[in-house]
């Protein structure tokens, strides 16, 4: 079994707690109007690695003292995509004691991603907007299948942290920012809630892609606009917002 990954970093540290070793899986289902990687949406373009589980731990290993107070996540695209890959290689990441994270847009939620979640420690799910009326137009889907997720993750109380892109004219709207705090309110697995502020730097992708780039002439997030969103957040939640 290979896994096919778009990309590594070895020191990464905005992909969960401490420094980590991040995987890139190739491939998404999704198309979010705000994706700044189109070049992972296709699962079959060329990729630059594959590994077998045990391969993918080998190459962790080489950076075990340094991401010994961190560990490794899986992002995307959506590793879920590869979920017996994921499965497998968690399993074995946690054998060997490190701490397993997993960075999903939960549009995947069947029997194997409930697998894929007894081995992961934490998960970082992304909550694309809580409106339903945007969802399909801004992401290619409706918000069911992240909703479903989300409502698993609590019920087994896995510890989870919420990733939220701010897009001026979208998600940027104190209506929706407060919303989904609320409605955030009820799920005390959430450890946090990471507010991601729009840039516009994935642009030229599109252009050598050839796709038409959804968001064009929307602006990069304010950041008297991002601290104004924590604001909100922090009133109806006592978790870090960050």
């Amino acid at each position: 079994m290979l896994a096919r990954l778009h990309s590594l970093e070895s020191f990464g540290t905005v992909d969960g707690p401490g420094i980590r070793f991040v995987a890139f899986f190739q491939g998404c289902p999704m198309r979010c109007a705000f994706c700044h990687n189109p070049d992972t949406w296709n699962p079959t373009a060329p990729v630059q690695y594959e590994f077998t589980p045990e391969e993918l731990l080998t190459e962790v290993l080489r950076y075990k003292n340094f991401i010994k107070k961190g560990g490794v996540t899986c992002s995307g695209g959506e590793p879920l995509m590869q979920a017996d890959f994921l499965l497998d290689f968690f399993r074995l990441c946690q054998e060997a004691g490190i701490h397993t994270a997993l960075d999903t847009s939960g549009i995947i939620f069947n029997e194997k991603a409930r697998q894929v979640l007894e081995h992961t420690d934490l998960v970082l799910l992304d909550i694309k907007t809580f409106d339903d009326a945007l969802h399909k137009d801004y992401t290619g889907h409706t918000r069911t299948n992240n909703q479903a997720f989300l409502d698993y993750l609590h019920s087994i109380h896995k510890p989870t942290w919420i990733r939220h892109v701010l897009v001026p004219g979208y998600t940027d709207r104190d209506d929706r920012l407060t919303a989904l705090a609320q409605h955030l309110h009820i799920y005390n697995n959430v450890e946090c809630v990471e507010l991601l502020p729009y840039h516009t730097m994935g642009t030229y992708k599109y252009q050598e892609l050839g796709i038409p780039y959804p968001l064009d002439g929307v602006p990069a997030l304010d950041p008297e606009r991002k601290q104004h969103a924590i604001d909100i957040f922090r009133q109806h939640l006592s978790c870090p917002i960050l």
